[in-house]
């Protein structure tokens, strides 16, 4: 394209996202329409996510192998309150270390390699536990996964954010926490299952096969054009946008959109930078965030949900249990996935806060108020070696939990699990993005350590209902920062939320 073709077609591009009309963002012409049918998008957007399916599967991993092993014959692998702590909590802190190289590794390797490369320590740390002859083995393949799992945490939500369309943005966005709710799914399946059959190990054996699909899908997938831009590949760049949008389509202009906000913005951040309400606002509140999510007691709840369960004596088995809290799960994420782009993300966010509120609340309240003949003392402060317990419940009043961890599951799945990894995509600025990204998932998991590798403590000293009440405090406050912090992106373009972060217009905020 010629300069003096080029000038207007910049022109109208820079005023086409200086205000947020509703009109400009639902008016899309044909070119557009026939780009979101291109299946070449989503099979990019699919062969990322495996990633988070591998993610979401060695995250719940300790949920059937913990009691497994508690009752391992080998006393090189059986657990103890302490150890099992330990095996619940490492892989958050590997996961946090994995956030903080992809603070490198997103900027210098770009978003399709930072992906590729998570594979290594993941199979190997699926190796370690399907070969592990000591509890050494067994942590330090959990600290791999983990390290996996936070890489692929900061790069596929930027990877599909930025090969992405805005009208299909919040959809594709949701499925790396739908894939994650896949895995999380597979993995009880498989733990119930194989269990019956085969040894524990298995689940870990079972745990490579998606990565080795992953590496193999990502090999012929394009990166995303605007890391390619930023390096200054500019006809790799274009043809990576063909490749996605299709030779039919108007991809030149979006590439050119693209390439107008690319070159507004150095290659790297300044420290003299980081003062700019351009620039920190956003991280602020993508890790406001990612610190917030975690504070509500996801991770608790979904590695140690099986024992959570066999201590409130719910109804049904805890395998059971924790089988039909991951079809919620989906079930909710797949509904945040259809809803995102058409309602929006701030008013999903609120409605998922609002449950996890009360889903915590009455638990907190449940455990607290409950007869001592359905709540020992020793069933509310004891998570792990409770093979004396009483395995069947006494009154159909045992719903409660199971009810009350559907519906906060079913909360987070529908707006502050998804949603926040969205945004946090959507609303960083491009010479930010790699950095920011990886600390907002140090700050997630860093947070998620903490509260794992204590909450069995907390729980001994003062029983099960206090975590649970502090969750409840937490997701009151996740509504008030949706309230005042959170901006709404539903139809707007990355080039559109950048410029609006820009001008500092309070209005965009509310």
């Amino acid at each position: 394209m010629e300069p003096s073709a080029r000038e207007p077609l910049v022109r109208k591009t820079r005023s086409s996202y200086r205000t947020f009309t509703e009109s400009a963002s639902k008016r899309l012409d044909k070119e557009y329409l026939r780009s979101l049918h291109n299946k070449r998008l989503y099979l990019a957007v699919f062969a990322a996510v495996l990633g988070n399916f591998s993610f979401g599967f060695a995250l719940v991993y300790p949920s059937p192998v913990i009691p497994a092993l508690e009752a391992d014959p080998s006393p090189a692998l059986r657990l103890n309150q302490h150890t099992a702590s330990w095996f619940g909590s490492v892989f958050t802190l590997g996961a946090a270390v994995g956030g903080l190289s992809a603070m490198l590794l997103n900027d210098r390797l770009g978003r399709k390699l930072s992906i590729m490369f998570s594979a290594l320590p993941s199979a190997v740390g699926y190796a370690l536990m399907a070969s592990a002859q000591g509890i050494g083995m067994l942590l330090l393949g959990r600290v791999l996964t983990g390290y996996a799992g936070g890489v692929t945490s900061a790069s596929i939500p930027v990877y599909i954010s930025e090969i992405s369309h805005a009208g299909v943005r919040g959809m594709l966005g949701a499925c790396p926490q739908l894939m994650a709710v896949l895995g999380s799914l597979v993995l009880y399946a498989l733990g119930k299952y194989l269990g019956l059959v085969l040894d524990w190990r298995w689940l870990a054996v079972a745990g490579e096969v998606p990565v080795l699909m992953m590496i193999i899908l990502l090999c012929f997938m394009p990166n995303s054009p605007r890391f390619l831009l930023s390096q200054g590949k500019d006809d790799e760049a274009l043809g990576s946008l063909c490749w996605l949008r299709g030779k039919d389509t108007d991809y030149a202009r979006e590439y050119e959109q693209i390439k107008d906000s690319v070159r507004k913005q150095s290659q790297r951040i300044s420290c003299a930078e980081i003062k700019d309400p351009f620039i920190y606002k956003p991280i602020l509140i993508a890790v406001g965030m990612r610190f917030l999510q975690q504070l509500s007691g996801v991770t608790c709840v979904l590695v140690y949900l099986q024992s959570v369960f066999k201590k409130t004596s719910v109804i049904l088995k805890p395998e059971y249990d924790a089988a039909l809290v991951g079809l919620v799960r989906l079930f909710s994420v797949v509904i945040a996935a259809v809803s995102m782009d058409k309602a929006g993300r701030k008013i999903l966010l609120f409605v998922s806060a609002g449950v996890m509120l009360l889903s915590n609340l009455t638990m907190g309240l449940y455990i607290h108020f409950m007869p001592a003949s359905q709540n020992s003392t020793i069933a509310n402060k004891t998570l792990v070696s409770s093979a004396n317990l009483p395995a069947e419940p006494t009154n159909y009043i045992t719903l409660i939990p199971l009810l009350a961890t559907m519906f906060f599951i079913m909360g987070y799945a529908m707006g502050w699990g998804p949603i926040t990894w969205l945004l946090m995509s959507e609303i960083l600025p491009l010479k930010a993005r790699g950095v920011a990204s990886g600390l907002c998932v140090v700050v997630s998991w860093l947070t998620a350590f903490t509260l794992t590798r204590f909450f069995l403590w907390v729980v001994e000293v003062f029983g099960l209902e206090v975590p649970f009440l502090f969750f409840a405090v937490i997701c009151a406050g996740n509504v008030l920062f949706t309230g005042c912090c959170v901006p709404e992106t539903k139809g707007r373009s990355l080039e559109q939320i950048e410029a609006f972060f820009r001008t500092g217009r309070r209005s965009f905020m509310r």
